[in-house]
């Protein structure tokens, strides 16, 4: 559904918007894209929720600044915090040198948080701390370093029911849904099948 994908900033990024549907979904990009706040796109695996995440970084006043995309759930859960906080030499077995973590690497610029509802209780709880205090602290380090980070997360799951299941913290939730934008699926949006198809032809 799109060439921009994960590579350069570029507000010209192609997305294929021929449906009512798709073009009221980038009228709230665009509306949020211009503000700071925080992001929440929701819809089924495969609807490109990536790509959006991406458009409103690229129409953002953080379009030059680093975006960075990270699938909670592609990465093992005992690595996912280092991954997201970073850690310092000797934190745990294996760390032989210090790594930032996403959120340093985002300073500036965009994190976008996909699959977020994978999320563990505990880590949770660390990441509303860091979009509280926006201070970030690596794993086995004492120095709290303060970062300036746009949240943009992703789910497919209904994170209300997962939050009345008591599997994800409804303090967070209500962080994240600040904007809340539901991604159509296709059989949602007909009228994007032809042009789609046609794009995926000429490519």
């Amino acid at each position: 559904e799109s060439s921009g994908g994960n590579t350069k900033s570029s507000a010209t990024a192609e997305i294929i918007a021929a449906d009512p549907a798709t073009l009221a979904v980038m009228a709230r990009c665009e509306r949020v894209g211009k503000t700071d706040t925080t992001a929440l796109l929701t819809g089924e695996s495969g609807v490109g929720k990536d790509v959006f995440a991406r458009r409103i970084h690229d129409l953002s006043k953080r379009a030059g600044k680093p975006y960075i995309a990270l699938n909670c759930a592609a990465i093992p859960e005992t690595l996912l915090e280092s991954t997201l906080f970073g850690h310092e030499k000797g934190a745990f077995t294996g760390a032989t040198k210090a790594q930032p973590g996403k959120f340093e690497l985002a300073d500036g610029g965009t994190l976008f948080l996909d699959e977020i509802g994978e999320m563990p209780l505990e880590l949770q709880a660390k990441l509303l701390r860091v979009l509280q205090d926006h201070v970030v602290e690596r794993l086995g380090g004492r120095e709290s370093l303060s970062c300036d980070v746009r949240i943009i997360a992703a789910t497919n799951q209904d994170l209300q029911a997962r939050v009345a299941e008591g599997k994800f913290r409804e303090d967070l939730y209500f962080r994240l849904a600040v904007f809340p934008i539901r991604i159509p699926s296709l059989k949602e949006r007909p009228q994007d099948i032809l042009p789609l198809a046609e794009a995926f032809l000429r490519r």
